[in-house]
């Protein structure tokens, strides 16, 4: 695709979303306003992963645990009475940074399915971890009583209002992805995932660039996560579960690995998906199933491939 055309895609598929409360309100439909603002909340996370899995060639099987912790660290201080949006979305960035330095420190000296298998292991660490902290709800969860306060400029308990602020969350990580991708930073991450001997032969020093690209996934998982915990009122161990970064994962293939833009088309043909197929029928993924190998059959790309059939496009 045309760096033209990629633009003209974007352009369109933000202004679509952009238009979703009007039309939501027209049809007298306020449930697709919800959906939706879960669409852009999972289409961050979709972004942070691709962000090291379609760059990088880090293929993290447990990116769904920063999305926990995003979302416990606003149930968390909620429990103790602190509202205050700037605290718990700076803690929801902190925690899930300092936690994937630490993951990503020990997991990042393996490769290939080692590395599946070591993020995996975490994740389910801290999964099982939350599952045994009662005084949070255990497995069953905590409700949350108010949402993040940001001084009343940004009211989240208007549904509109909260899909908004989601919305301007997805542009921002979306304009910050493709900035960094396009970077001296992004190029060495490239290079990395391509060949990392020769990159590490010529003095480039890949555990550290790989390392930084690790902690500012999870810390854009995070934020999604935090957000995620404004719209539900509710937070669980089961955000973390194995089975959510295999879901997050299927985003990255559906949209297209390595795109930004398709990172955003697979979060909402995935959660659209789930949403037409679990009316019909309780074992919607059955369904689902063959439809994601048709994709890996024939679009390769994803859906974003099937736009972009001229070729790659910056920061696509």
């Amino acid at each position: 695709m045309r760096l033209d055309a990629y633009r003209i895609a974007v352009a369109v598929s933000f202004l679509v979303l952009a238009l979703v409360p009007a039309a939501a309100w027209a049809a007298d439909r306020p449930f697709y306003l919800d959906l939706f603002t879960r669409v852009m909340v999972f289409a961050i996370a979709a972004l942070s992963l691709d962000l090291i899995l379609g760059y990088g060639g880090m293929v993290s099987f447990g990116h769904a645990a920063y999305l926990g912790l995003g979302s416990y660290a606003v149930g968390i201080l909620d429990h103790y009475g602190i509202d205050n949006g700037f605290i718990q979305f700076g803690a929801a960035i902190l925690v899930s940074a300092l936690t994937a330095a630490f993951i990503g420190a020990v997991s990042l000296r393996t490769s290939g399915v080692s590395f599946v298998m070591i993020t995996l292991a975490f994740a389910q660490m801290l999964y099982f971890l939350f599952i045994s902290l009662n005084v949070f709800g255990g497995d069953d969860g905590m409700s949350i009583v108010r949402h993040s306060d940001f001084g009343g400029a940004v009211p989240l308990d208007n549904p509109t209002i909260l899909y908004f602020a989601v919305f301007a969350v997805l542009a921002f990580c979306f304009w910050g992805s493709g900035r960094l991708v396009e970077s001296r930073f992004g190029m060495t991450l490239r290079g990395a995932r391509s060949n990392a001997r020769r990159m590490t032969a010529i003095g480039f020093p890949i555990f550290r660039y790989r390392l930084a690209a690790f902690v500012i996934s999870a810390s854009m998982c995070g934020v999604a996560g935090a957000l995620l915990a404004n719209q539900l009122l509710f937070v669980s161990p089961a955000i973390m579960h194995w089975s959510r970064s295999g879901e997050i994962i299927i985003m990255v293939i559906m949209g297209g690995i390595g795109s930004l833009l398709g990172a955003i088309l697979g979060a909402a043909a995935y959660v659209m998906l789930e949403h037409e197929l679990s009316a019909l029928t309780e074992h919607w993924l059955v369904i689902l199933g063959p439809l994601l190998i048709l994709i890996v059959l024939f679009a390769k790309r994803g859906l974003y491939g099937l736009i972009a059939r001229e070729g790659g496009a910056a920061g696509g």
